[in-house]
């Protein structure tokens, strides 16, 4: 995945796929996906990025399968 911005436009791409694009549709005015003849997402534009989305901040977080012994899963299951 990669996200790219262009602060000329103001418009944020991320990419997920390196597919080719079959088909682009609009989600609103400002934000629209691309995807493949499959019908899986290849990319998202985002137009007028800085007003859209919060754009200084960008974090990631993989978030692992949680074990049967953990916090989490004890309090659920009790």
């Amino acid at each position: 995945m990669r996200i790219k911005y262009f602060p000329d436009t103001d418009t944020a791409l991320m990419e997920f796929a390196a597919l080719q694009v079959a088909e682009t549709k609009e989600i609103n005015e400002n934000i629209y996906v691309d995807l493949d003849a499959s019908g899986n997402l290849v990319s998202m534009t985002i137009e007028h990025a800085s007003q859209q989305a919060s754009l200084p901040s960008l974090s990631y977080e993989q978030i692992d399968e949680q074990t049967p012994d953990s916090p989490l899963q004890r309090a659920i299951g009790s």
